[in-house]
């Protein structure tokens, strides 16, 4: 590693949490003549890339931006780049610099800095609000802002396995959401579809998220973990108010997937091209009785297969005051083929917009999963 990159490292491990690309702005000045350096990130909707000080939010998808946001690769136009800000799977959006000399390995120098630079935001973002408030083009609902902190993340890569969900409406949402976590040798994975309205949806949500995590962490199986979210919602409401959850646990050693189905949102399979609708043993919601019992069930997944969790909201999306319906989404979901799940999910999620010619009124919840086999 050259000695320019490696002082954009030590500069981010160094400089104040606020000001992580004014410090990247002086190093890349000092070794490549570069005076402008801007963030931009993909805001909740993932329909913008907003500028962290000034300028126009970026929309069109022909955009270099988004070219190199959409593709992950750096892209160097005239004498700009624009270079993928991204870590683990995780797209926070692309950074801007100019001008940047025609020569390949200072635009591959660029790109490990644009990385470096995605971790460290990734590390101080708890800490301050300058790059959460940034990346939202308008102000989030309350209970909205509380099921975006309650999320890991939006995409997640490893070799084994790629990830992504979407929460919409993004500046709105209430009680749907998602969850995953994995150690390298299973991921587990929920998929909640919430129910109620405003905070009081967001806090059951967060209720069974937390009892998961909690059950998850001191080692307990799938349904040991449902029931303890289950008792946990129960002691809380005593019965009034409950939420259906999809647990999933796949065993990245051999694609053995353990499913709990506590009236949980829809499993479909995209398999050569054939889609196909998982049969789940339905089984209650959590909260709904004092110490329910669940039952895990468990099936094979196949190198190249892909998974969707869709919550009731998208089928039920109504345009026109026409359903969007199954048919229209297993249609759409066989189109994604070729996607990475990040763009599969956006563009499902951007296909409903556009059929109900605006934001969706009810929550919706869609996260795709690709299953590439065991890695040595």
């Amino acid at each position: 590693m050259n000695e320019p990159v490696n002082r954009a490292r030590r500069t981010l491990n160094e400089t104040p949490a606020d000001r992580l690309v004014s410090g990247v702005e002086e190093v890349l000045s000092e070794a490549y003549g570069i005076s402008d350096v801007e963030l931009y990130q993909v805001d909740y909707r993932l329909s913008e890339l907003l500028p962290l000080t000034e300028g126009d939010p970026l929309r069109g998808a022909g955009h270099p931006a988004w070219r190199a946001f959409d593709h992950q690769s750096p892209l160097r136009v005239d004498d700009t780049a624009w270079l993928p800000v991204s870590m683990r799977g995780e797209r926070r959006g692309v950074l801007r610099v100019a001008p940047v000399p025609a020569d390949p390995t200072v635009l591959a120098d660029l790109a490990e800095i644009a990385t470096a630079l995605a971790h460290e935001l990734d590390a101080v973002s708890p800490g301050t609000d300058v790059y959460s408030a940034a990346r939202r083009s308008q102000r989030l609902t309350l209970a909205a802002e509380m099921q975006w902190d309650l999320l890991p993340g939006r995409s997640r890569i490893r070799p084994s396995f790629s990830l992504a969900g979407q929460l919409e409406p993004a500046y709105a949402v209430r009680g749907d959401s998602f969850d995953w976590s994995d150690d390298g040798q299973r991921l587990w994975l929920s998929t909640v579809n919430g129910t109620g309205e405003g905070v009081a949806a967001s806090l059951l949500t967060s209720l069974a998220t937390h009892a998961l995590r909690n059950a998850r962490r001191a080692g307990l199986g799938l349904a040991d973990q449902a029931a303890l979210a289950d008792q946990a919602i129960y002691d809380e409401y005593r019965g009034k108010r409950h939420l259906s959850v999809l647990l999933l646990e796949l065993d990245l050693r051999s694609g053995t997937m353990t499913v709990v189905d506590a009236g949980s949102p829809r499993l479909v399979l995209l398999r050569g091209g054939e889609v196909t609708e998982q049969p789940l043993e339905a089984q209650f919601p959590l909260g709904m009785f004092e110490a329910t019992d669940y039952r895990e069930q468990t099936f094979t997944l196949e190198r190249g297969d892909r998974l969707f969790v869709v919550s009731d909201g998208v089928v039920e999306a109504t345009g026109r005051d026409v359903r969007y319906g199954e048919t229209a989404l297993d249609r759409f979901l066989r189109r994604t083929g070729p996607m990475e799940p990040l763009d599969a999910v956006r563009s499902l999620i951007g296909d409903l917009r556009a059929f109900v010619a605006g934001d969706l009124i009810d929550d919706a919840v869609v996260v795709c999963l690709d299953w590439a086999g065991p890695q040595p």
